[in-house]
């Protein structure tokens, strides 16, 4: 927990410390400039900014969901323009949860750095705590990150396709249970899921006060969705590769390593006339 987890006190402690970089990613789906409005407004000092869209995503073709993941040398580039180095320990934040910090942490780990670490509690405990914030643009600094794509750490739509009915591969749907079920969509052209999914809301990964469980209640959680499937044989999935790295990291939290990223998730999924759609609660 301590690897992946870092506490306010601890990073608190850690501001000056030349060996951590920090990293704000809130963000608001329905208005993306939000989320850079309020970290020029105050954010955790020495904390760069990193927008969801056009740091953490690619470009869309209408095809390959709303957020595809970058040209990874230009997301290279964007992390050693912020100091990042091998020895760096890389910490992530966002005011909802983890919901948007779990991408680029996830990220940060499909491209071999390690290193990284979500605030528990985020944004919102940070500043119910009182500490410090800061509204200046901190300096780029020169970065030493090289990165070392894990090709098994992602699955695309032609795998997921011929996974269906297969009992051995678990799907898991972060979304809410009304855009899983079809009830209610929207940001999506078409509502309901990839036949066979399982949806786990990823809020229920946290407590009441916004922090994740302890490692022990999300596996027991984990484990009555897994059975005794093999957690390599998972597969997250959403509306569009970001709240699904927020399963994928409570997985890992849990001690149940090795499941996959799907990125495109349902944008990609829906895009294809052919692809089978699912409504109602399973």
């Amino acid at each position: 927990m301590a690897e992946m987890l870092v506490s306010t006190e601890t990073l608190a402690a850690h501001l000056d410390d030349a060996d951590w970089v920090i990293f704000d990613t809130r963000h608001d789906l329905g208005n993306t400039e939000k989320g850079r409005r309020e970290w020029a407004a105050g954010h955790i000092p020495g904390a760069y900014f990193m927008h969801v869209d056009e740091d953490l995503s690619g470009a869309k073709t209408g095809r390959n969901g709303r957020h595809p993941l970058p040209r990874i040398e230009e997301f290279a580039a964007r992390l050693n323009a912020c100091g990042v180095a091998p020895e760096t320990r890389v910490i992530v934040y966002d005011d909802g949860g983890g919901s948007f910090a779990g991408r680029l942490w996830w990220m940060l780990r499909w491209l071999g750095h390690a290193r990284v670490a979500l605030l528990d509690g985020g944004f919102a405990a940070w500043k119910r705590e009182g500490r410090p914030l800061d509204v200046s643009v901190p300096a780029p600094r020169a970065g030493r990150f090289v990165p070392k794509p894990d090709p098994a750490a992602t699955v695309d739509r032609r795998l997921v396709a011929s996974a269906l009915g297969d009992p051995a591969v678990i799907v898991i749907d972060a979304r809410a249970a009304v855009r899983y079920t079809g009830e209610q969509e929207t940001l999506d052209p078409v509502g309901g899921h990839i036949p066979g999914s399982i949806n786990r809301f990823w809020q229920h990964n946290l407590g009441y006060d916004g922090r994740f469980l302890a490692p022990a209640e999300l596996r027991a959680e984990f484990l009555e969705v897994l059975g005794d499937a093999d957690p390599a044989r998972v597969v997250h999935s959403c509306g569009s590769g970001v709240t699904a790295c927020h399963n994928l990291f409570a997985m890992e939290l849990a001690g149940l390593a090795g499941s996959r990223l799907y990125p495109g998730s349902w944008s990609e999924w829906c895009a294809d006339p052919s692809a089978p759609v699912a409504k109602g609660p399973k």
